[in-house]
């Protein structure tokens, strides 16, 4: 009976003890927010985003290419058939392709032929993980990496002859037509077999959507096995066994073949640079000097985790919510990329970061989010533009390939650093920011006035609004208005006091397009002059047998692009319908303008209920938002959850619009936790969250926890609020309480508040 009793205890720990690991691994598992991460989000539809593996702003994104003229290099349509895989990507972005350099391919087919494609199946796309069937010869291509180098696998089957081809020939946007807009172009390549298992070169391609000047593309590739022969090419014609193909300004490649491999995998490391084959060789040997490849995608795992915990949400969130948001941070850390060390065009040791692509963009949430998650990041991020403008004379708007452009309305750089300033971002050498600032404000760029700085600026500086002798005038004045603002809180803050109330004055310069006229029941909105201070009422639309057509130019027009140009407008990619509610440094004003709050609310409701909003473009981020400055922060919850609720999902097609480097996904994010920025300014607006709590775990060791307590599907609604126990009334909150440490309580009801955000608006200009 004892032995009996015994047993049974015995049985009864041990079981206890599986249960409890069992427990442990359980919560282990579900602590690891990179498991949440879904690249595959965006792939269809708008989202145009990256499907490949990344490091958190990679320089390498290695990945399928099926489509040049994609974005991405990727297409879903299973039809198309896969031509190669790059190591160079963007993510997200619209207009022309830019890179997808670098194409490698296994295959087991015709081996005179540098062409090599396959249709697809079996495709696994996960955090830092591809894997994909090429159903031609049956290979399975795996791929993971570390920052700067990709790790491929090839597994083909065991009798099937192997080799590896190295394309330098391969690139996105490639038309026939030299200069082609946005386009890009081969400029030269070349290639050389070092030894029987390596391989170095580059490729140099000019254009994109940038249109840069050239940039190169260094690689070297090493292969776990020796391969048995090899074959280069130049210009299609293949040479067996010649070592080199010298620059002589044509495509070269290389195959290699396998023969005597008994095994039936292949693996190779392929590291890039931007400086040299020798540096491309040395990013292998730090990053990856094994051969085991589940050990670099742990690595590539590890990275992620780190900056994804950092905001750590309800655990009763349902998995949905989970991916979307953990999906969002990821696809905001994508770009711009880390290429500290990896600058052709200077030599130093300080940040370097290419692919903002573009600061219009992801001047309003991706960067205030980078703030958040990682203000150490974003102080580089903010060096490196600081760098660029010391060397090439101005910040970006937009880069890539080591070139600026191209600008699309504002100097938005200055909208990044005045946010960095406000909420107190630490190294940042502000007095050189200020130059940087005054350099867009005072010199015009020349020539076709896209590459940077301020297009326009001798209109800007001399009548105070862009007149229509340029194009985008109307939102180049109100982006260089907000700019101005930007301007002089970064000289006030430094004690400049001239710049300060030159450019505080100028920040009103919107004011000067604001026309006093009535449309679908509102008034007053922001429309075109000419040089001479004249309305301008119609624009010429086309010309046909001899006569010139006009249109009306009213606050819904959209002369693009049935009228001009896709750049050619007198708003970017907006109405003014839009546009006009682009104020965000003066919202008190953009009100007193339309009537005072009830005309203004009567305004926002005729923009979202007719659809004048439109979810996927920049310019109406901040509008959902925009009853907060009424005393109304409940319209500004329902407007922010239904056009959640309706256009985002944890599907392929899950975001509304091109997610522009992470733009798209980052205002997402913000929404989620009930938080939203107004980039420049150093406070966020409050809104109600979908999650019953959300922690963020900040640089400096202080959380801050965020808690709506009753929320339901009836409670959706802020009663009331408390920060670290102590009421809260206002609807907004500053970033210096957030970096303290504490507590935001929100209580929820099936009610809007009377009370709650009613009273003490978020900060305007003209309340100041």
């Amino acid at each position: 009976m004892i032995y009996l009793i015994f047993m049974l205890m015995s049985l009864l720990r041990n079981t206890l003890f599986l249960v409890v690991v069992l427990l442990i691994q359980t919560s282990l598992l579900t602590a690891q927010k990179y498991k949440f991460v879904d690249p595959k989000i965006g792939v269809e539809g708008l989202g145009n985003v990256f499907i490949g593996p990344s490091c958190p702003y990679g320089m390498i994104k290695p990945g399928p290419d099926n489509k040049k003229a994609a974005n991405s290099g990727y297409s879903p349509d299973l039809d198309r058939p896969v031509y190669g895989f790059s190591q160079t990507h963007v993510s997200g972005t619209g207009g022309g392709a830019k890179y997808g350099n670098i194409s490698v391919m296994p295959f087991s087919g015709d081996f005179e032929s540098i062409t090599q494609e396959s249709l697809r199946t079996d495709e696994i796309v996960e955090l830092g993980y591809y894997s994909v069937q090429l159903h031609k010869w049956n290979i399975q291509t795996e791929i993971t990496t570390s920052p700067k180098v990709a790790f491929y696998q090839f597994s083909f089957e065991a009798e099937s002859k192997k080799a590896v081809k190295i394309d330098l020939g391969q690139f996105l946007g490639e038309t026939p037509i030299p200069d082609d807009r946005e386009a890009q172009q081969f400029v030269s390549s070349e290639i050389e077999v070092v030894s029987d298992v390596e391989i170095r070169g580059y490729s140099r391609i000019r254009g994109g959507w940038n249109n840069g000047s050239a940039y190169t593309v260094y690689f070297s590739a090493v292969f776990e096995q020796p391969f048995s022969r090899f074959s280069t090419w130049k210009n299609n014609k293949l040479f067996p066994n010649e070592k080199l193909q010298i620059d002589s300004g044509e495509k070269t490649g290389a195959m290699m073949f396998f023969d005597d491999l008994k095994e039936s995998s292949v693996r190779m490391k392929i590291g890039i640079s931007f400086v040299s084959t020798l540096k491309a060789r040395d990013n292998i040997n730090k990053e990856i000097p094994h051969w085991d490849f589940d050990k670099t995608l742990a690595e590539t795992e590890a990275r992620w985790e780190d900056l994804l915990k950092r905001i750590e949400i309800d655990k009763n969130a349902t998995d949905d919510q989970k991916t979307m948001f953990y999906t969002a941070l990821y696809h905001t850390m994508l770009m711009p990329v880390d290429r500290t060390g990896e600058n052709p065009l200077w030599e130093n040791n300080t940040p370097y970061y290419d692919d903002f692509y573009a600061i219009w963009d992801t001047y309003r949430s991706s960067s205030p989010l980078i703030t958040l998650i990682s203000p150490s990041r974003e102080v580089d991020i903010v060096n490196a533009m600081l760098q660029i403008y010391k060397h090439d004379g101005y910040m970006p708007d937009a880069r890539s390939g080591n070139c600026n452009g191209r600008t699309q309305g504002g100097s938005n750089g200055e909208v990044v650093i005045a946010d960095a300033f406000t909420k107190g971002l630490q190294g940042i050498n502000y007095k050189l920011a200020l130059k940087a600032m005054l350099k867009d404000a005072d010199f015009a760029p020349g020539g076709n006035e896209e590459k940077e700085g301020r297009g326009g600026l001798t209109d800007y500086n001399r009548l105070g609004y862009v007149s229509n002798r340029f194009v985008r005038a109307g939102n180049r004045t109100l982006e260089y208005a907000y700019n101005d603002y930007c301007l002089a809180v970064v000289a006030k803050g430094i004690k400049r006091k001239g710049e300060y109330q030159r450019f505080i004055k100028q920040s009103d310069n919107w004011q000067n397009l604001w026309r006093d006229i009535e449309d679908n029941g509102s008034h007053g909105f922001i429309m075109p002059k000419d040089a001479k201070g004249n309305w301008v009422d119609s624009i010429q639309c086309n010309a046909n047998n001899g006569r010139v057509d006009y249109i009306p130019y009213t606050p819904l027009a959209q002369d693009w692009p049935n009228c001009v140009c896709w750049w050619c407008g007198f708003f970017y990619e907006a109405s003014s319908w839009e546009y006009s509610l682009s104020i965000p440094h003066d919202v008190a004003m953009l009100i007193e303008k339309s009537g005072g709050r009830e005309a203004f609310r009567k305004r926002l409701d005729t923009f979202f209920d007719r659809e004048y909003y439109n979810v996927a473009n920049e310019p109406s981020f901040l509008s959902p938002n925009l009853y907060h400055w009424i005393g109304r922060p409940d319209l500004s919850n329902d407007q922010i959850h239904r056009i959640i609720d309706t256009h985002y999902n944890s599907t392929r097609s899950g975001i509304p619009g091109n997610d522009d480097s992470g733009a798209m996904s980052s205002w997402l994010a913000f929404h989620m936790m009930g938080l939203y920025p107004n980039a420049g300014q150093s406070y966020y607006l409050i809104n109600t969250p979908y999650f019953k709590q959300t922690v963020i775990h900040q640089e400096n060791g202080k959380d801050f926890s965020i808690v709506a307590k009753n929320m339901s599907d009836r409670n959706k609604y802020i009663k009331s609020a408390s920060l670290n126990g102590k009421p809260f009334t206002k609807a907004w909150i500053e970033h210096s309480d957030i970096t303290a440490g504490g507590t935001l309580v929100l209580e929820m009801d099936t009610k809007p508040s009377k009370t709650w955000g009613t009273s003490l608006l978020p900060p305007s200009k003209s309340n100041h």
